[in-house]
């Protein structure tokens, strides 16, 4: 009877100690550790210097100019864009987003003094500095705006960029921003990131659509090129992209997806088309929001395709309390540096945009 009682406390315990093993791992394939890197946009509104080098398309940006645009005014607008840009944090992204893309931003320098105010408020926070570094490139853009791509070195490993310039068939005198494609490494996967400002309504949506979906049509043939010699690797196209993603222009010929299901490798999911329809938006026109700042991702980039590699988890506009105007018709809407010729000391008429991909630890 001992003998029977033993074998069974034996073999009770190598049931214990299989089933403990068995739930351990399981709960240790169930909660991977993730890498998580933030990848944002943010359209600065009309970042200007205050020296007229443009002639009449800049005068308006200078001391003489209507809006009286001087060094008080300027670094203002630079201090208050650097702390939008220093509460881009989570608690699992404490150093802010790996890749930044900007637009309606005059020239480098205007850039440089950015980074440099961003370091300047952290260091003031008792925080490590990020040190941002700058891609830049002059747009041929009639009014002298471009777009631009800052990264914290310690995350994204710059590799090449490349620049391409919009043209429309029959209309030689269109100028608009070049099309800028930075690629890197990002938890070691490569990760190409096409930062845009598409034409805008300007004659209203329906008869300007056309320049929009002439500029999607760009975005996708620069990821298809980039595909041909990188099948695997991920495509973010990003920016103001003056369309709503139900818009032609992104749903159709870019071909950004409303869900994630189904979407193929060389496909694009757009993760704030449903945030739209839920009423978020990250700008406001005559009561009614609009979502342009958007961040599409590549099938590529979605976890039913690559599980172990780097992928989206999620999308948010980061419409923080202080980027609200509190007042007025504007109400809840961003808070914009001018409004009916006003100065009114705020940020953008946009708010900023972030996606956050992730990679298991290896």
């Amino acid at each position: 009877m001992k003998r029977i009682f033993l074998c069974l406390t034996v073999l009770a315990a190598v049931f214990t100690a299989f089933t403990a093993t068995a739930k351990e791992k399981k709960n240790n394939n169930g909660s991977r550790q993730m890498a998580v890197y933030g990848v944002a946009f943010y359209n600065l509104e009309n970042l200007f210097d205050t020296i007229n080098n443009n002639g009449k398309y800049d005068l308006e940006f200078s001391p003489n100019g209507q809006r009286q645009w001087n060094g008080v005014k300027y670094r203002s607008k630079i201090s208050n864009l650097a702390r939008a840009i220093t509460n881009m944090t989570t608690p699992t992204t404490p150093n802010g987003p790996a890749v930044l893309g900007v637009s309606e931003i005059e020239n480098i320098t205007v850039l440089q003094d950015l980074v440099k105010e961003v370091d300047r408020q952290l260091v003031e926070q008792g925080k490590s500095t990020w040190n941002l570094q700058i891609v830049h490139h002059d747009s041929p853009d009639r009014r002298g705006v471009d777009v631009a791509c800052l990264y914290n070195p310690r995350m994204f490993r710059f590799l090449d960029v490349t620049n391409t310039t919009l043209r429309i068939p029959n209309y030689e005198t269109f100028r608009t921003r070049d099309q800028m494609c930075v690629t890197g490494l990002l938890g070691g996967d490569t990760l190409s990131v096409i930062v845009n400002h598409w034409p805008s309504r300007l004659g209203g949506q329906e008869q300007s659509s056309y320049l929009r979906e002439a500029a999607a049509a760009l975005s996708k043939q620069i990821a298809d090129s980039l595909w041909l010699l990188r099948p695997h690797q991920g495509v973010i196209v990003m920016g103001d992209l003056n369309d709503d993603p139900q818009d032609k222009s992104c749903a159709q010929v870019l071909g950004g997806k409303k869900k994630a299901d189904g979407v193929q490798t060389h496909g694009f999911y757009n993760p704030f088309w449903q945030m739209l329809d839920k009423g978020i938006g990250t700008l406001a026109y005559k009561g009614a929001w609009n979502l342009f700042d958007q961040i599409i991702v590549s099938g590529t980039l979605l976890e039913d395709n690559n599980p172990d590699g780097l992928h989206f988890r999620r999308a948010v506009v980061n419409n923080f309390d202080f980027l609200r105007s509190t007042e007025g018709t504007s109400k809840g809407g961003p808070l914009r540096t001018f409004s009916g010729g006003a100065f009114l000391n705020g940020y953008s008429d946009h708010f900023p945009t972030e996606v956050f991909l992730v990679k298991p630890r290896r």
